[in-house]
């Protein structure tokens, strides 16, 4: 896992030039990079989503484009469109801001259903139809979308077929006091998030993430784990709260959210070429909670998705 240690000890140290604390945002940040996955983050305004998912991209080396969603943005607007050329007669292809390397979706649910749509076919495929032709994406694609989760006036929630695709949902909450004191120390000695470009973040070395990737698709991973991970959204299916279970697709972002924390490690421990029930344990929540829907009576009682899968995790035998 040399290529995977080199990789998280250099986004780590670049991303704490900008980000302070919220170390475990940034590891789950890394991680959907890891598995070019998709990620939620969800967050009240003003605790850095955009200035993360910005730094990011800058130590990635992986191209960037932002869309802004509001109530009149149209799925052209994402995607691009056909534009007739006077001078020569033809149609050409005006690319949307979705021809990138990492795609900031800025309060995702505040787009109307039809432009969220929009990028089904680009999160799922890595390609866009424009009329009736199809355009390869990047590779290295990946959608990171943010939303509010207290201000509902005006947003369209997201349909669970889009919430699916979603690899992990990421929620971010306030930093700790010293954090904070931190965040207003470094803004008293002239950082400022609006100039994040002065910032000197160095990107990692060309081929790296690719070498990564390649190291955590060899990872070992016994039969008893594969069949943990079934056992664990299964249940989620039968579980007397729940009326929409985890899906087939879900024990897949399981297996691929918990073979990238084997291969990252951690500050104190380092990265293994083999998986763990713990491994599994550790992304339980941000790849489960965003997939389950609760019956009503459960959420009058003011049970949430993460309690769930809490208590489906203590019922589920690990194995030996």
């Amino acid at each position: 896992m040399e290529n995977v240690a080199a990789l998280t000890r250099h986004v780590r140290s670049e991303l704490a030039k900008v980000l302070v604390g919220q170390e475990e945002i940034a590891n789950q940040l890394l991680l959907v990079i890891l598995t070019g996955g998709h990620a939620v983050i969800e967050g009240v305004p003003g605790l850095a989503k955009t200035m993360a998912v910005k730094a990011m991209a800058r130590i990635c080396g992986l191209g960037f484009q932002r869309v802004q969603c509001t109530a009149d943005l149209m799925p052209a607007d994402i995607t691009g469109t056909n534009v007739f050329n006077l001078g020569n007669s033809t149609f050409d292809l005006h690319r949307g801001p979705v021809f990138t390397d990492l795609l900031l979706v800025d309060e995702i649910n505040r787009t109307a259903p039809r432009t969220q749509a929009a990028l089904l076919e680009a999160m799922e495929e890595r390609q866009v139809t424009i009329d009736g032709t199809r355009y390869p994406l990047n590779e290295n694609f990946t959608v990171l979308a943010t939303q509010n989760p207290v201000e509902f006036e005006g947003t369209y929630p997201l349909p669970e077929a889009q919430l699916d695709r979603f690899l992990l949902k990421i929620r971010i909450t306030y930093p700790n006091a010293e954090d904070e004191v931190e965040i207003l120390t470094r803004h008293g000695a002239g950082f400022d998030a609006r100039r994040l470009n002065e910032v000197e973040l160095i990107p990692i070395d060309a081929g790296l993430l690719a070498a990564a990737r390649a190291e955590i698709a060899q990872i070992t991973v016994e039969p008893a784990i594969y069949a943990y991970i079934v056992a664990l959204t299964r249940r989620t299916r039968d579980w007397p709260s729940v009326s929409l279970g985890a899906s087939p697709r879900a024990a897949v972002a399981l297996f691929l959210a918990a073979r990238a924390v084997a291969a990252m490690g951690d500050s104190d421990t380092p990265g293994r070429d083999y998986l763990l029930p713990d491994d599994v344990k550790a992304v339980a929540l941000p790849v489960l909670r965003h997939r389950l829907l609760l019956k009503p009576e459960a959420d009058l009682e003011g049970l949430t998705t993460d309690q769930v899968v809490q208590q489906i995790l203590s019922t589920v035998e690990i194995p030996k």
